[in-house]
């Protein structure tokens, strides 16, 4: 038990335009919808938390809202914010569904139990076994010209992974865009294919076979997220990895995946399991059936990433890198006093108690969506 409690918590709802439009199997998107989540304790101290939904995926921001203020906030006043895992026991018996809501809870609750403790949140979770790791900038502008541009400036900055989207226009676009990127680039960069359930299911093998003469690193989510079967088939037939996402939320559909053998990578995001808790328990069952992990994102600010950093630095392995591009290289501007650390090409975790990263209330004031509540 600590010697604080919550006092209050509030709400905002924010939209930071994207540089550009991003297609994807499922849809378009053009700027990061966030509900940025402030748990206050009668100390004085601000724990941070981010849910980042998207409708054709998790949820929806005013879900989200709701989930947050109407639902779980009533239960949480005057709470001991340390208490993470009965708060989290019991946000999911109030709230059935809602991933994000309940990413955006616990981490906001480890960000102050990392303030009071004075360790970081990968520290609390289960150690730092990494610094830094590779980022990956997913290629996604339906303007192919404006990518080559793009790739070309995040070379030059030491970027060498490219998750290239592919299914959102035809199957001949794709290969012009990895003929293309291959030919400019040669073996030094690291292609990967992601269709967000792009493909039908009787079409996938013969489109994927295609791409592989690219010699991508992984295929990821070629079909649709209930087509676990298929997506089982595929990676048996398929030489290339096959990365399941949209198929593999939380610990049921891992356990599930693993004994059907639906893919060889599974892509972790908190977003989507729930928290970072959640997700290291989906990566210890993959881990324990040789299954790879891989570092994924929603369409975040600064400070969802800084929780995914401090997930990716407490595996135990991983060897695919991860995908924390978006304050960077695609939103206009971010929430966070500092920057988010990019360098080199690559991730590095914040440093200091907590997440490590602030939020500026002038930013949330000047993208938010609604009056904040709370």
């Amino acid at each position: 038990m600590s010697d604080h409690k919550i006092d209050r918590i509030r709400v905002h709802r924010v939209l930071i335009p994207g540089n550009a439009v991003h297609s994807h199997g499922i849809g378009d998107v053009a700027g990061i919808h966030a509900v940025i989540l402030e748990v206050i304790t009668d100390t004085g101290l601000t724990g941070w938390g981010e849910a980042s939904p998207w409708p054709a995926f998790t949820g929806t921001a005013e879900g989200t809202v709701a989930a947050l203020y109407t639902y779980l906030r009533p239960h949480l006043i005057g709470q001991d914010p340390v208490q993470v895992e009965r708060h989290m026991r019991d946000a999911e018996a109030l709230v059935v569904g809602h991933p994000e809501a309940k990413a955006a809870l616990e981490m906001a609750l480890l960000d102050l139990t990392g303030q009071i403790s004075g360790l970081s949140v990968c520290e609390l979770v289960g150690g730092r076994m990494r610094d830094d790791m590779g980022l990956s900038f997913s290629v996604a502008n339906p303007d192919f010209g404006k990518d080559l541009e793009d790739v070309a400036a995040m070379w030059a900055e030491g970027v060498r992974i490219f998750k290239i989207k592919t299914g959102f226009k035809s199957h001949g676009f794709d290969l012009m865009r990895l003929e293309k990127l291959r030919a400019i680039y040669g073996a030094e960069a690291d292609l990967r294919i992601d269709y967000n359930q792009g493909l039908p299911a009787y079409n996938a093998v013969r489109c994927i076979r295609d791409l592989e003469a690219f010699r991508p690193t992984f295929v990821e989510q070629p079909v649709k997220m209930h087509e676990r079967d298929a997506l089982a088939h595929i990676a048996h037939v398929i030489e290339t990895p096959i990365m399941a996402d949209e198929s593999v939320f939380g610990v049921r559909e891992a356990l599930h995946g693993v004994q059907i053998r639906m893919a060889d990578i599974f892509s972790l995001k908190v977003m989507k399991s729930g928290g970072i808790r959640r997700a290291l328990e989906v990566s210890a069952i993959a881990r324990a059936a040789g299954i790879e992990v891989y570092g994924g994102c929603m369409f975040e600010t600064g400070l969802a990433h800084a929780a995914g950093a401090h997930l990716m630095a407490a595996l135990p392995e991983l060897r695919l890198d991860c995908e924390f591009y978006m304050s960077t290289y695609y939103a206009s501007e971010d929430i966070l006093t500092e920057p988010f650390p990019v360098r080199g090409g690559r991730v590095h975790v914040p440093e200091g108690p907590g997440l490590g990263v602030a939020v500026d209330p002038a930013m949330l004031a000047k993208y938010a969506q609604a009056e904040a509540l709370g």
